[in-house]
């Protein structure tokens, strides 16, 4: 049951909680990995430099940690409308377990982690958990991100 002022309930958390996205795939592509660290301006030379990255720990050209957000991932549908219609970005922090490397196929799901409210100077806010996983085409994780919305 909601209070004065509240919108969520219980049950409604229940029925967002685990709700997924459709997944996403992309192949990553050698030219891809290149063109992203230089438009971020990462000159690390295992992100542009093949034969330098070759001699590294990682055998090979990989992809940097940021390279993930450009997989596009589409967030989670909630079970019910949403009665608010502005949305501010949290924050995100991410966990990092396998490099990302030219021709690996990463496929990313989103899933509502939690939901909650909170009344702020603003008024009522729902405050969402989202954690997007990125998986390789062996099944391994090779990133989540955990990141906070704010609708209100």
């Amino acid at each position: 049951m909601t209070t004065a002022g509240s919108f969520l309930t219980e049950e409604m958390r229940q029925q967002a909680i685990g709700q997924k996205s459709a997944p996403r795939t992309i192949d990553v592509e050698k030219g891809a990995i290149i063109k992203f660290a230089a438009a971020i301006e990462d000159d690390n030379p295992v992100f542009s430099d093949e034969m330098a990255a070759r001699e590294s720990r990682y055998g090979g050209l990989i992809a940097p940690p940021t390279f993930l957000r450009s997989v596009g991932v589409d967030r989670p549908a909630f079970p019910y409308d949403m009665p608010f219609n502005r949305m501010l970005d949290g924050g995100s922090d991410w966990e990092y377990f396998h490099p990302v490397r030219a021709g690996d196929r990463i496929t990313a799901i989103s899933e509502i982690a939690d939901v909650n409210e909170r009344t702020g100077r603003m008024g009522l806010m729902i405050i969402t958990t989202i954690v997007v996983t990125y998986h390789n085409q062996f099944n391994q994780v090779a990133a989540t991100q955990t990141s906070t919305s704010i609708r209100y």
